[in-house]
């Protein structure tokens, strides 16, 4: 499911006003109830927990900074595991916990994300996170780091990130359905410790200044595309594929790697692929002589499908990694509550 456009207008027109005036007694109801919840005291896991979640909802960079933290971590001497509901998942539904195994499970299963996370470390999925939290503690993990999770109250977050989106920071500013927040943002900013603002833009800008008027620290940070992929795609004439929260940040990527973006097929975020929806593109781009190029997140959800895996060897899969720029602030930060 895409967001509906008027969600990023902050100046819109007549029908978008009148569609978020309907829809704001629903936002108002829906806000409080996120709010109180929020505001309730989670379980302990016995170890550190990180939380990288988001104001909105849909994509702003979660993974990416959850995977480049991990990273940071294990370079450390850390043991370092991800808990995460495992959105777009079968298992997203279950009270048990799961230890993800790319070996064993797709994404129909675990959900996207999870698959990579669990490239890189120990990942959990559990609708319920402070029983996923406390089985990573129990294998062996000494620090969790919870992908999402801002506004779920169940676990007790030693350190919770904001990640923005600096090019569209929380659109409109109102709350669902009637924009992307996920309850007001008056009352996100207590449970918030610092903000991680990816990519450059005056949305995220205004979000740096609420979070250091607050006496948050503000991190920057921006996405780097793999550089053996954009070096094979500069210059290429390209079909873009992304299911994504926000498919035009692909697009914007794929220009700055210095492909040449000629149309964009744009699906819901977490939209299960199906052969229809793939077929055209792959026989348009073989006519065309285009690359068709996806996301890695896209990627992991063909990956395990049978009658995908053929097609998405077609492809070429952009995988970027989060680069902070200046990883002593985020020492300073991990280390406040990692003990050194």
């Amino acid at each position: 499911m895409r967001a509906p456009g008027f969600w990023q207008q902050r100046n819109p027109g007549l029908p978008a006003r009148l569609a978020m005036a309907l829809l704001a007694p629903v936002a108002a109801i829906y806000g409080g109830v996120t709010a109180r919840r929020m505001a309730r005291p989670g379980g302990h896991a016995g170890i550190p927990v990180i939380c990288v979640g988001n104001f909105v909802a849909g994509g702003a960079g979660k993974t990416p900074t959850a995977l480049s933290i991990a990273a940071h971590l294990a370079r450390r001497g850390l043991r370092p595991a991800f808990v995460s509901r495992g959105y777009g998942g079968a298992l997203s539904g279950h009270n048990s916990v799961t230890r993800i195994d790319p070996a064993v499970h797709d994404a129909r299963l675990a959900g996207d994300e999870p698959l990579l996370l669990a490239a890189s470390a120990a990942t959990f999925v559990a609708r319920d996170r402070l029983a996923g939290a406390l089985a990573a503690a129990q294998a062996g993990a000494d620090v969790i780091i919870l992908d999402d999770g801002l506004q779920n109250p169940a676990l007790h977050k030693d350190l919770v990130l904001a990640v923005v989106d600096g090019a569209v920071g929380v659109g409109n500013g109102r709350v669902v359905p009637a924009g992307p927040l996920r309850a007001p943002l008056p009352a996100q900013w207590p449970s918030v410790h610092a903000v991680v603002v990816i990519g450059p833009g005056e949305a995220g800008e205004a979000l740096a200044r609420g979070a250091q008027a607050r006496g948050k620290p503000v991190l920057r940070a921006a996405l780097r595309p793999d550089a053996d992929v954009a070096a094979h795609l500069a210059g290429r004439r390209v079909l873009a594929l992304a299911g994504i929260g926000r498919p035009e940040k692909f697009v914007a990527t794929l220009r700055e790697v210095g492909a040449e973006v000629v149309d964009l097929a744009a699906f819901g975020d977490h939209h299960p692929y199906s052969v229809a929806d793939l077929a055209p593109l792959a026989a348009r781009a073989a006519r065309e002589g285009l690359a068709l190029v996806t996301t890695a997140k896209d990627g992991a959800r063909m990956a395990g499908d049978l009658g995908l895996a053929p097609m998405l060897t077609q492809m070429t899969v952009l995988p970027v990694t989060l680069a902070f720029a200046d990883d002593a602030a985020l020492d300073a930060l991990l280390a406040g509550v990692l003990g050194g």
